[in-house]
């Protein structure tokens, strides 16, 4: 199967430093820093690239819920609001779909949408997978 991987690395205190994140597929690399993750400060955080991911994933498998039931939609779009609450944790994702589906019922429309939340693959990883921790202090 695939494998896909990102990077992150942090430099300097907690409230001080500051890092960047990057996509293995040099798609994307960007900075965040505590402002950007618990204020708002500019740059990016965990919280909003995880719901980048679940957006795009969910859409991917809505359309593909759809298509096998023999469906043609013409678009999909996706937010996922990722909130992050005390501890920190990550304690609700809001996902709000809207489609444009020929031939479909509300209804059926329901049916398939939530299909597609407890299929979706990134759906599946945020209800606990495995993590596998290498860890090595750097001298």
């Amino acid at each position: 199967m695939t494998k896909r991987s990102a990077s992150a690395q942090w430099k300097g205190t907690l409230k001080e430093g500051g890092g960047t994140m990057s996509l293995g597929s040099g798609a994307y690399t960007g900075p965040f820093t505590f402002a950007s993750r618990f204020e708002s400060g500019p740059g990016t955080n965990p919280e909003e690239l995880i719901g980048a991911a679940h957006a795009g994933c969910y859409s991917m498998f809505l359309s593909g819920v759809l298509t096998n039931a023999g469906l043609k939609p013409n678009s999909i779009r996706t937010t996922a609001t990722v909130h992050l609450g005390a501890g920190p944790t990550i304690n609700l994702i809001e996902l709000n779909t809207e489609a444009q589906v020929p031939g479909l019922t509300e209804e059926k429309f329901a049916e398939h949408a939530e299909t597609a939340k407890k299929g979706c693959p990134v759906s599946k990883a945020l209800t606990g997978p495995e993590i596998r921790l290498t860890a090595k202090l750097l001298a």
